[in-house]
């Protein structure tokens, strides 16, 4: 029910064919996800990336974690574990080229 609610307003308000804030996150978040894992392995950013702290976390719920919202984009939209190894499939399947054409045509 509340998706047809946010379809309903997207259509009034006239953004209907414009991609939502989540989609346009998530899609920078595999871009950069992407280029990370290109780079060396000496490189800060990589490091950073695949660190993984040793002390202990607080009591309850654990916060979603960075990596975790990764694997979710890469799951809805189709992505393998080791795709970003070729950058252009990787760009298609995150939805760059998409973006990238879109805004060609709007010019």
């Amino acid at each position: 029910m509340e998706r047809i609610k946010n379809e309903h307003i997207k259509e009034i308000m006239g953004v209907k064919e414009k991609p939502d804030i989540i989609d346009i996150t998530e899609r920078k978040m595999l871009q950069w996800y992407g280029h990370v894992k290109r780079m060396q392995e000496e490189r800060l950013p990589k490091l950073i990336m695949e660190w993984i702290p040793e002390e202990r976390r607080k009591r309850g719920r654990p916060r979603k974690t960075w990596m975790e919202g990764v694997r979710a984009a890469m799951i809805t939209r189709h992505l393998e574990g080791d795709q970003w190894l070729n950058r252009k499939e990787w760009c298609l399947g995150s939805g760059r080229r998409r973006q990238l054409s879109q805004d060609r045509r709007d010019r």
